[in-house]
């Protein structure tokens, strides 16, 4: 997958350290309740349609620009799913760079297009129940997250807290 010009500026100066950074997915479900799924060609793994928000781009636009880029589909935000980071999203990649994502999920409907993986990042897509999208390697981040996501709206929207204060009399 090709690196944003953005990332490889900042790489300049920080070389392959951890970089936070904010991004997006796509979650597309079917009428069934099927959420889309795409089998990413770094690592196999199958995840949702996202990737990075570039500088100046509003994150709606970076799901639409997403899923348009590694599926041709046309989707239309509809709402905001949930908000997710912490260990289980980082990811290292092959060259030694590491990143830890913080994803904003938005719910989408398909406004248009044809679901045609585009080969360089993503290698196949297709629907998935909780039980066979459980039953694939997923990336981390949706593994951890899997029951959360299929919760839908009525769901947190995000992992619980767990941290609390430590040393400090109320």
């Amino acid at each position: 997958m090709p690196i944003s010009p953005y990332i490889r500026e900042l790489r300049t100066y920080v070389g392959a350290r951890r970089l936070l950074l904010p991004s997006v997915s796509a979650h597309v479900f079917d009428a069934a309740g099927r959420l889309l799924l795409v089998r990413q060609r770094d690592g196999g793994v199958w995840s949702t349609p996202g990737g990075l928000i570039e500088p100046d781009e509003r994150p709606a636009d970076a799901a639409v620009r997403e899923a348009w880029e590694e599926l041709g589909l046309l989707v239309r935000p509809e709402r905001v799913l949930g908000v997710y980071g912490g260990p289980e999203c980082v990811v290292r990649y092959p060259n030694g760079d590491e990143v830890q994502y913080v994803i904003v999920a938005f719910g989408c409907e398909v406004a248009g297009g044809a679901l045609s993986p585009d080969g360089e990042e993503t290698v196949s897509a297709r629907y998935c129940s909780e039980e066979a999208a459980a039953a694939l390697p997923l990336a981390p981040w949706l593994r951890s997250l899997l029951p959360i996501v299929f919760a839908g709206p009525s769901g947190a929207g995000f992992t619980p807290a767990t941290w609390e204060p430590s040393g400090r009399q109320p």
